[in-house]
């Protein structure tokens, strides 16, 4: 008697599988955008009662006691490399920075998480006023700091997470070099623009980013998938305490080189 062996059954071809995103509401990047926008009112409202002297003739007194100003960082106020990033020169300042606040922030706090989003956000300020400081003179105020923070953290996400993104992930970091190198190379080189803020935020968003942004797995069993988020607290805890430290230390060689 011949036996036959049946023919292999073919492999189905993978299919991609849709899972839904967080969609948690971006309450922290609203109001971040909220008190920016009150900061730069009251700081508007200020001009006319500014009465200082010719050197600060065209600034108010909030701008006068928030901006990145180096000698007065170097006479111990250190707040200043945290409050330029609620202050802005025009109209245009901040509707860009605020709009750039809204596109990348919405989206990196849904899925970062509210506490790991805010962190980010401070660092990114932190970085950037830092190396403003270190190589940077006069003043300087502005949210792109932190905006450039956001930045980074977008770049770090995506690659993290560029097996699970599949096809988006070539065009989405695309994208995101794309602003980089644009806004670093040709905004950057324009007179006026602090582009060393914009490099030490980005840098400071992206070590931030690198320990703490979400490594997602797929979990559940069709169609009940969902997303679970592989990074840890203490990994956040610890990106964060490397980004205070190395910028808490350059700030310090600052005050005495």
């Amino acid at each position: 008697m011949k036996y036959e062996t049946p023919p292999a059954a073919p492999v189905p071809a993978q299919q991609p599988v849709r899972v839904a995103l967080p969609q948690a509401v971006p309450y922290v990047t609203y109001a971040i955008l909220g008190v920016t926008v009150v900061f730069y009112l009251l700081q508007v409202a200020s001009v006319f009662f500014s009465g200082y002297p010719t050197t600060f003739s065209n600034i108010g007194w909030l701008e006068l006691y928030g901006a990145r100003i180096n000698e007065f960082i170097r006479a111990g106020q250190l707040w200043r490399l945290l409050t330029p990033v609620l202050l802005h020169g025009s109209p245009t300042h901040i509707f860009f920075n605020m709009y750039a606040l809204l596109s990348f922030g919405t989206s990196l706090e849904r899925y970062f998480g509210h506490g790991r989003f805010l962190t980010l956000y401070i660092l990114g300020a932190f970085a950037g006023n830092v190396t403003s400081f270190l190589f940077s003179d006069g003043y300087s105020i502005g949210a792109s700091t932190a905006v450039f923070g956001l930045i980074g953290a977008e770049a770090v996400f995506l690659y993290r997470n560029r097996e699970l993104l599949a096809g988006h992930f070539k065009s989405a970091i695309g994208n995101v070099l794309f602003i980089i190198a644009i806004n670093l190379f040709l905004v950057g080189s324009l007179p006026g623009i602090d582009n060393w803020g914009h490099i030490g935020g980005l840098v400071g968003g992206t070590m931030f980013a690198w320990f703490a942004s979400p490594l997602w797995e797929i979990e559940g069993i069709h169609p009940f998938l969902y997303l679970s988020d592989r990074r840890s607290a203490r990994q956040a805890f610890t990106g964060a305490v490397l980004v205070f430290i190395v910028f808490g230390a350059l700030a310090l060689w600052g005050f005495v080189r």
